[in-house]
């Protein structure tokens, strides 16, 4: 068995890019997330329907779900709808989105 040192003194940053996973990603966490207008990082875990953005999307979206996300600029999914993320898409989105849209499976 062979042990891997790391000096205290290497950049974390270097750190997160290393990916033991081959294949399509299987990261954990949340299945859609975006940057919010209050510039925090906000994230859904298995979204149904109709969900409101907390923060006020308008940034990075990352919709890792099984089905499209559509961002609606009004809330409770009303109002222009500003795009529509497939699954696995990652998009800058402007203008800013209050609330977005996913499917309801059984």
């Amino acid at each position: 068995m062979r042990i891997l040192r790391i000096p205290h003194t290497l950049p974390v940053l270097l750190l997160a890019g290393i990916s033991c996973v081959t294949g399509p990603a299987h990261a954990a966490g949340p299945d859609f997330q975006y940057v919010g207008q209050d510039d925090r990082v906000h994230g859904l875990t298995a979204p149904r329907g109709c969900v409101a953005a907390e923060g006020g999307g308008g940034r990075a979206v990352t919709n890792a779900t099984r089905g499209p996300a559509t961002l609606h600029q009004g809330p409770r999914c009303s109002g222009r709808v500003v795009g529509t993320l497939r699954p696995g898409e990652v998009a800058q989105v402007r203008p800013a989105f209050a609330s977005v849209a996913f499917p309801v499976t059984g």
